[in-house]
Order: C-alpha cells, then sequence, then structure tokens
C-alpha cells in the first residue's frame, strides 16, 4: 500500500458536509436572530450563508474554519455579542447535529485498520463536537487520534497538527494520507509534505480541489482501492 496512516477531516469528508450542516446553520441564525429577520440576515451574511437556498455559499469560511472564526462573525453583529459565549453555545448545539456519514462509517473504518493502518480525525471543529459526532456515529474508538483546533495543536491550513498526528503514530509523513474536501485540508497536507486526497463530499469542485490533490475521488468510500493502485 501506498500509505501507513490516513487523517481524516471530519465535516466534509467523514460526513457530507450540506446534508449535515445546513439546515443545522439555518436553525442556528434563527435562534441566534430570535424573530428578527433583518438581524438573520445580517448573520447570514457575516457567515456567507444564503438564506433563500438555506445553504452556506461556496464561498463561505465557515466550511474549512474554526468554531471561533464562525462565533465571532456572529458576535460582531449581535447586539452586545458576546464571542465567548456563542462559541459555546454553537460547539454545544453543534454536537447534537443529525450527522450524514458519507458512507457507512463502521465497516469503512474496520476495513482500514484491518490492514494495518493507523486511523486519524483533524478537524477546524472543536475537539469536544468531534468526539460527540464520532462517538454518535459509534466509530470513535476506532480512531488512533482525534484532534480539534483547540486540541493544542493549531488549525489547518497549518501543517502542525497533521504532524502531530504522525509523530504521536511514529509515521513518516510521506507515508500518511490528508483527506479532505477542502483547500484547507490539502494545502496542510502538501504543507506537511504528507499524500493529498481530496473528496467531493463538501462544497468545493474537483475544480478546486485538484491543484492541491494527489487524487480527487467521489467520497471516502474510494480510499481502499486508491491505496493499492
Amino acid at each position: 500500500m501506498r500509505a501507513d496512516g490516513i487523517l481524516f477531516d471530519k465535516d466534509g469528508t467523514l460526513f457530507d458536509f450540506a446534508a449535515t450542516w445546513n439546515a443545522w446553520a439555518y436553525a442556528s441564525i434563527q435562534g441566534f436572530a430570535a424573530g428578527d429577520s433583518a438581524l438573520a440576515a445580517r448573520i447570514a451574511q457575516a457567515l456567507a450563508f444564503d438564506l433563500d437556498a438555506r445553504s452556506f455559499r461556496p464561498d463561505s469560511f465557515v466550511i474549512a474554519g474554526t468554531n471561533r472564526e464562525a462565533a465571532e462573525a456572529v458576535a460582531a453583529v449581535l447586539p452586545s455579542g458576546n464571542a465567548d459565549a456563542i462559541e459555546l453555545k454553537m460547539a454545544q448545539d453543534a454536537a447534537q447535529a443529525p450527522l450524514a456519514p458519507a458512507v457507512p462509517l463502521h465497516p469503512f473504518l474496520t476495513e482500514l485498520g484491518g490492514k494495518g493502518l493507523k486511523l486519524g480525525v483533524m478537524t477546524n471543529d472543536s475537539e469536544y463536537a468531534a468526539q460527540a459526532h464520532l462517538k454518535g456515529a459509534g466509530v470513535d474508538t476506532l480512531f488512533d487520534f482525534i484532534a480539534g483546533f483547540d486540541s493544542g495543536f493549531g488549525a489547518k491550513p497549518d501543517p502542525e497538527p497533521l504532524l502531530a498526528f504522525a509523530d504521536q503514530l511514529g509515521l513518516a509523513p510521506e507515508r500518511v494520507v490528508m483527506v479532505g474536501d477542502s483547500t484547507h485540508d490539502l494545502i496542510a497536507g502538501r504543507s506537511a509534505g504528507m499524500q493529498t486526497a481530496a473528496v467531493l463530499t463538501g462544497m468545493a469542485t474537483a475544480e478546486d480541489l485538484a491543484p492541491y490533490a494527489d487524487v480527487v475521488l467521489a467520497d471516502i468510500g474510494h480510499i481502499p482501492d486508491w491505496l493499492t493502485t
């Protein structure tokens, strides 16, 4: 095989982004606006969210950004907005979001682990939400490493959290594949000296991702075959 370890992004990679987060974000915006349609429009604009389509715009920073960045954007337009309180509220609500796995995750990850691969998750979401989502999907114990932007290693597109995975598992970076749905994921992977695999279960197109990827796949389910080609 071409790798000894695989590091996955979470949203848009393990879980389909639109199916999981668009409805959640719409409800969250309405909750923060508390019935004020003009305020809802301002919050949506700050997050690059299309209220009519009930969908993040493809250029939204939230897609690959951190929970803190989203909280600060909301705080900037809320009267007396408190970024710390908003960040906590968003993290707690996000942990309860209904998830849409990109593929049946338990058999998929079990297959990879059975090949001797070390598996990890590095997300720009909080570690709290990541642990909750993976546990809710029944796959948290199948990973050797789970980190969020607040785990002490930094956030993508910086390579440091990716290198932390390799270091903790004793892997050579060039024998690790970073799998993600955004340029943040892939740029981080390239900077870390890793292989990069893009998936199309996020909001970015193949044309967006191809310049930074060794391969572009429809979803993570195609990874096992690619590993042996």
